[in-house]
């Protein structure tokens, strides 16, 4: 088999920059296992500027190579790339439009989809749109008076909520509010993150997280796995990757088998209804009343050590290895 250029692309210079960087390593390793892929990692920073592990700069150019600011160095021919940037600039679509612009296949979902299911406004339209139950939600465009009119309103409505940041990760400008005193400064600081911001009713639930794949043209959803916090607190940014966590992940979560069922159909017709492609982390959460309800959509979910993803494939049956080079190959095929 021919080899093919891979570019393993990671960073991204944003507020997941680092986790990024581990799950490309995931990559990398995966990869190293087929031989007909050459790859080449890079990294890209935040001001935008690529390099190699080695610190060499660089840039992808639209003609769909690498090259090097060494000019000795023969530019590199690009095939396929895999953009493995959590938050921007990739699960935003951001990177992916530049790839469609200079005609370059890449691992993942599209640009359109990515951005729809990162911002939690038009991702929450879209899970209503499709039927999907998911938590009942208010969002705010501005800071000011009448924002916190609003945002009072909905926790005198809801008893708690959560404020978060629309356009950033699942765990990035995020705060849960149960009294008056919190309010304005959680809702200022939401918005430092993101022009709008999404006020949800808390609901007392499970996590149950949903690897959503495809493998030779079919879409599969995994069982559900759990996480599990300690003393029920809610899953940051810090519980999902910090080396000292407390979170405790369940590859098969313990649950009725038609509320499996029922999870895993709703993960699929999001998978379809939202025209994503290759991968996805579908989470949901399940009430004490056995009411399902859509959290969010991870378009490129984390593959470290401790990430729910690669284990949820695994486990399902699936060497992620073969069906990584599947889609690829299928994909350059195409």
């Amino acid at each position: 088999m021919t080899q093919k250029n891979l570019l393993l692309l990671c960073g991204g210079g944003g507020d997941e920059h680092s986790i990024s960087l581990l799950s490309a390593n995931y990559f990398e390793a995966q990869l190293a296992t087929l031989p007909h892929f050459n790859v080449l990692r890079v990294e890209l920073n935040a001001k935008g500027q690529y390099h190699t592990q080695a610190g060499e700069l660089c840039e992808l150019t639209n003609s769909k190579q690498i090259r090097f600011d060494d000019e000795t160095k023969a530019p590199w021919d690009v095939d396929y790339v895999i953009p493995c940037i959590h938050g921007y600039p990739g699960e935003t679509g951001d990177i992916q439009s530049y790839f469609g612009l200079i005609n370059l296949p890449y691992f993942g979902c599209d640009s359109e989809s990515s951005s729809n299911c990162f911002n939690k406004v038009t991702a929450k339209m879209w899970f209503s749109a499709l039927g999907i139950p998911n938590t009942p939600y208010i969002f705010l465009s501005e800071f000011n008076e009448q924002a916190l009119v609003q945002a009072k309103a909905a926790l005198e409505n809801w008893g708690s909520i959560f404020i978060k940041a629309a356009s950033q990760g699942s765990s990035v400008g995020c705060y849960r509010v149960d009294s008056i005193e919190q309010l304005a400064s959680s809702l200022e600081e939401a918005f430092t993150f993101s022009p709008y911001v999404v006020i949800e009713k808390t609901i007392t639930a499970r996590e149950l997280e949903v690897a959503t794949y495809e493998v030779d043209g079919e879409i599969i959803a995994t069982k559900p796995g759990e996480i599990i916090c300690a003393s029920n607190t809610f899953y940051s940014f810090d519980e999902k990757y910090a080396e000292n966590s407390q979170a405790q992940t369940v590859i098969e979560a313990d649950v009725d088998e038609a509320i499996a069922k029922q999870i895993q159909e709703y993960a699929i017709k999001a998978f379809k209804g939202m025209k994503l492609r290759h991968l996805s982390r579908i989470d949901f959460f399940l009430t004490e009343d056995n009411e399902i309800l859509l959290n969010e959509i991870n378009t490129f979910p984390g593959q470290t050590q401790i990430s729910m993803f690669p284990k949820m494939l695994q486990n399902h049956g699936h060497d992620f290895a073969q069906y990584l080079s599947g889609n690829i190959m299928a994909q350059l095929k195409s």
